[in-house]
């Protein structure tokens, strides 16, 4: 396994917000940032390609030993094939898609009634991409972007039956469709191509429970438990560090409304869910983020600084933890 990089968690530290005004981060110097963090490669967006020589970065990352992975979005197979074609020639092994079609906390309620034909349609897209994909030698994973139910991602890996499809598994995402990580991640197991790091504090609401940005390691996230997934499953995975959003996820599992659209859940399910997020919640305070509450810019990068921080920290100990632990089984 390898731990690397990606832009999403640090939007504000790495001029990527739309309300930030500090410069851009190019490529190579994430890449240089992940160097010197001690990590061993990066998750980028196309866009931060521009005016970089590809050739380059690809040389730079392969004498480190380090990833590329590339991020993309939508299931129209034509911007996917434009990501898949730029990865090969990166020599990424991976792209990764979201679909979107819901809010997010799983919210599906602008969709309703037209859920089923939007999944039709994206498995269509997904599973025109996934056949370029085998051709270029890359792999597409699709994220669980608390749009997709693991029963949803399991129904399309099955479908589309090629071995360059599967699955990204945002760590802490699962909890927005109503699912518990570790069993969420379980389930997918079988799937599982790349990986998001991330974690999330709980406070309960009168509607269900928010999600809402925490340090790796400090939320309701059972990394410990999640490596032994990822080593049954897919040893040599990529995961890439992904501190949650700026803005809480509202996550309204007590309306009525919410599950409209949704797989069939048994109410054990449910308790399951409900009992995992109770024993987990925060007390009740302010939950809101140095950006939620019109913080100066400079508070809120010193805010995703520390933040950072301490995940790496956290996830270097973990990992060499587990390293240590599984040499001597």
């Amino acid at each position: 396994m390898k731990l690397g990089l990606a832009v999403y968690g640090t939007t504000f530290m790495m001029g990527i917000h739309p309300r930030s005004t500090r410069p851009r981060i190019t490529a190579s110097q994430l890449l240089e940032q992940a160097t010197g963090y001690g990590l061993q490669g990066i998750e980028l967006p196309l866009s931060l390609l521009e005016g970089e020589d590809a050739a380059a970065l690809t040389r730079q990352a392969k004498a480190r030993g380090q990833y590329l992975v590339v991020a993309s979005g939508g299931y129209d197979p034509k911007p996917l094939k434009e990501a898949i074609e730029a990865a090969a020639r990166l020599g990424a092994p991976t792209v990764r898609t979201v679909v979107g079609g819901a809010d997010f906390g799983g919210d599906r309620r602008r969709m309703a009634g037209r859920w089923p034909s939007f999944l039709q349609e994206v498995l269509s897209g997904l599973g025109e991409a996934a056949r370029v994909a085998e051709q270029a030698g890359v792999v597409l994973a699709v994220e669980n972007h608390q749009d997709l139910a693991s029963e949803e991602l399991l129904w399309l890996c099955q479908e589309i039956g090629s071995p360059n499809f599967g699955i990204t598994l945002d760590t802490g995402n699962p909890l927005a469709t109503a699912e518990e990580p570790i069993d969420f991640a379980r389930r997918i197991g079988p799937h599982l191509k790349h990986v998001h790091m991330k974690d999330y504090w709980i406070y309960m609401s009168d509607d269900g429970y928010r999600l809402v940005r925490s340090p790796l390691g400090q939320g309701v996230v059972d990394f410990a438990a999640l490596l032994q997934v990822f080593t049954e499953y897919c040893p040599k995975v990529n995961m890439s560090m992904e501190l949650g959003a700026l803005e809480a996820r509202h996550t309204r599992v007590l309306c009525e409304d919410y599950w409209q659209d949704y797989p069939q859940r048994s109410a054990a399910q449910l308790a399951n869910l409900l009992r995992f997020a109770q024993a987990n919640a925060r007390p009740t305070g302010d939950w809101r983020t140095p950006f939620e509450k019109s913080a100066p810019e400079e508070d809120i990068i010193a805010y995703e600084q520390r933040q950072f921080l301490t995940s790496l920290s956290y996830l270097q100990n973990l990992l060499q933890t587990h390293n240590t632990a599984s040499q001597t089984m």
